[in-house]
């Protein structure tokens, strides 16, 4: 069952911290999950948080620590000194460890390096924290378990027994030569069933997807995603075996992208949550609105050189709000379709191919739209016939160049190195609202003359 939150076990949580009882703390908490507590704790205000997180041992902090929310996150390190923080490092996995040191201080990461205990540990998370965190290098674990290729199997079985003492899930066992460069895997099945005599050389996969270290981490949950794979080594620029990733990490990279593919979407500018500053809300979603008012004016701009249409012709204004809706909305699913394409590498064909496909759905989609709207302002709106023409050959144009706009421009951000995500934002929204309304207009201008 999952956990639930109630108002009875706060209270209770925050008597037992009044009283100091310590011991009757732990007894309440450490049958639950680490995710379960770190919800609690952030339900809790900062001191209460802060005096539970010290009296649990440091095998269960450590986990907390990583689900805790950013914010509470660093105001409990805050609070720590570098030798309790070290504590608690000792406990992860390096890559784990690496993202808590380098939301430190420059001076306080070098404190709490000093103070690890397991030094290997150490040198293993600075050796990660020279990697961008967005890299294979900057979200790989150093922990894993690898084989020479020149030991036999019983060799082979009693090295993996030490090394997987400090490994939490073995995913595969990977083979190297003496120079530590990647040869391949070796099947835990065939390890099993093989003589022990034998030679890793007869019987390891040679056939092996693995990553660069600097290979972007959304092109490693691609790999992942398309060879379904629970884990992928990482190989450095000389093909020696210096990490792994596993599908939890890939699991963290695809929700982070989907947020701010989302929040792009959406026209937030950076990476916030609701729970962030009033100014930092602001300057997240401030400059996309600046350029929504920008087109604002704009339109207001080509609605004026339409303005001897107002006198004659005033029925033609109410379908000004029509118009540039399904300009947008049609820009928009246009837009979604490619992003989601270009994010999963499955758009394949030529450019010429896909416009034609394009113009052949528009225009399929166009007439449904347009034969709706106008027997509907013919029959209920009893708008004038040559209205209603005007209206609906704009309608096809309309949807015609805005799934075009839709189509081409994530494909040209793409191109340029710019997030395509940003294409279906207000961006394409407001261009197409534009060019709806000139087009509509400029074609009532050609069929009316005014």
């Amino acid at each position: 069952m999952e956990f639930k939150i109630s108002k009875e076990l706060i209270q209770e949580l925050e008597q037992l911290i009044q009283s100091k009882d310590d011991q009757q703390l732990e007894v309440l908490l450490n049958d639950l999950h680490h995710a379960d507590i770190a919800e609690i704790l952030d339900e809790l205000d900062f001191d209460e948080a802060t005096y539970i997180f010290k009296v649990l041992d440091s095998e269960k902090t450590a986990e907390i620590l990583l689900e805790l929310e950013d914010d509470l996150r660093e105001k409990i390190l805050s609070r720590l000194s570098p030798k309790e923080i070290a504590e608690e490092l000792d406990e992860l996995e390096t890559n784990d460890a690496a993202d808590i040191i380098a939301e430190l201080s420059q001076s306080k990461k070098q404190e709490v390096i000093s103070e690890l205990q397991d030094v290997e540990h150490a040198k293993d998370i600075v050796d990660l924290l020279r990697y961008k965190e967005d890299t294979a290098g900057g979200i790989m674990h150093k922990e894993l378990v690898k084989v020479n290729e020149n030991w036999d199997v019983f060799t082979c079985i009693k090295q993996m027994r030490i090394q997987a003492k400090n490994i939490s899930r073995v995913h595969s066992i990977y083979v190297v030569d003496d120079e530590d460069r990647l040869l391949g895997r070796l099947s835990l099945k065939d390890l099993l069933t093989t003589a022990a005599k034998t030679p890793i050389s007869e019987v390891y996969i040679k056939k092996l997807n693995s990553v660069i270290v600097d290979t972007e981490d959304v092109e490693v949950a691609r790999i992942m995603q398309k060879y379904d794979l629970e884990a992928i080594p990482v190989i450095d620029e000389l093909g020696r075996l210096v990490g792994r990733i596993t599908i939890d990490d890939i699991v963290d990279v695809i929700k982070d992208e989907a947020t701010e593919d989302y929040q792009l979407a959406a026209g937030i500018s950076q990476d916030v949550e609701a729970d962030d500053s009033i100014l930092e809300l602001t300057k997240a979603r401030l400059p996309w609105l600046v350029l929504a008012l920008l087109g604002g004016f704009v339109s207001v701009k080509v609605l004026g050189l339409f303005g001897g249409a107002m006198t004659n012709h005033g029925n033609l204004f109410f379908f000004t709000p029509l118009i540039a809706a399904m300009a947008g909305n049609v820009g928009v699913q246009s837009s979604a379709i490619i992003v989601q394409g270009l994010a999963n590498d499955t758009l394949s064909g030529s450019l010429f191919n896909r416009l034609i496909k394009e113009v052949s759905l528009s225009l399929l989609n166009g007439v449904i739209l347009a034969t709706i709207l106008f027997l509907g302002s013919h029959f209920l709106l009893n708008v004038e016939f040559i209205i209603g023409v005007i209206v609906t050959i704009a309608l096809i144009s309309v949807i015609i160049i805005a799934s075009l706009i839709g189509t081409f421009v994530p494909i040209l951000l793409d191109k340029f190195g710019i997030d395509p995500a940003l294409a279906t934002g207000p961006f394409i929204t407001t261009s197409n609202d534009i060019c709806g309304i000139l087009i509509y207009f400029s074609i009532a201008r050609l069929i009316l003359g005014f």
